[in-house]
């Protein structure tokens, strides 16, 4: 299928797992790709292995103002589409010990990066009058036993920021979407920082259903990305196995 064909589309976290997976399907699909990742040696990866005249790479941290310069830079004015994929735990830190440091970088991470890049794309799809975004929250954007204080939080507000999106410009064409994935396999580390957060969460994580692959979220992102969910926008589509449903 060509759904993406002569369409322009910017993955973050690109070099691995959900944004690996996300930008060589979109490739497979038709699509000019924007990659990003703060990996240079996950982008070379990647151009080694998928490359073509339709992948362009940026190194750079999504938190970073000169990495969002780059990436508008990449696509000469034109962006039909989003993945905001990039994301990091915190150590599963509850409310009581989060420290600082990690609560500012999560935040910056997967809340501020996202938000500042939906904003600089916003302008180019509201002049086009059609865009579409998916920024990737979680299931601890759901629920408050899936992670520590800064994460669950930050996949919180991912949520209510993008239904701000749809809210104010799908007037403007430009639909707004989240998946939440559940338990994915890739290479993001998860230690538990925290003893009293092994005892207090590690019950609750019984309940996981299963592990997903990072193509399994791949395929939901895109169908959100493309026209065949046209009329969809605001909705947070759970890629979890069913756990949410629990």
């Amino acid at each position: 299928m060509n759904r993406f064909e002569g369409r322009t589309v910017i993955v973050t976290g690109a070099g691995s797992g959900i944004g690996r997976a996300t930008a060589v399907r979109l490739l497979t699909e038709g699509a000019d790709v924007v990659a990003t990742d703060v990996s240079a040696a996950r982008l070379d990866e990647l151009t080694t292995a998928h490359g073509s005249d339709r992948l362009v790479t940026v190194t750079g941290d999504v938190t970073a103002a000169s990495t969002i310069d780059a990436l508008l830079t990449a696509v000469g004015g034109k962006v039909d589409a989003l993945a905001n994929v990039a994301g990091i735990m915190d150590g599963f830190l509850p409310p009581s010990e989060v420290d600082d440091q990690t609560w500012d970088r999560v935040l910056s991470v997967n809340l501020t990066g996202p938000m500042r890049l939906c904003r600089a794309v916003l302008p180019l799809m509201i002049a086009k009058g059609v865009g579409s975004i998916v920024n990737v929250s979680s299931e601890a954007g759901l629920r408050a036993g899936a992670a520590g204080a800064a994460y669950t939080t930050s996949k919180h507000a991912l949520i209510g920021y993008t239904r701000s999106i749809s809210v104010f410009h799908a007037p403007q064409g430009v639909r707004a979407n989240v998946v939440a994935p559940g338990a994915v396999a890739t290479n993001i580390e998860a230690p538990f920082r925290s003893a009293y957060a092994g005892e207090r969460l590690g019950p609750l994580m019984g309940i996981i259903p299963g592990v997903a692959t990072s193509e399994h979220l791949a395929a939901a992102i895109c169908w959100l990305l493309s026209d065949d969910s046209m009329n969809v926008t605001g909705a947070v589509l759970a890629s979890d196995g069913g756990w949410s449903a629990i």
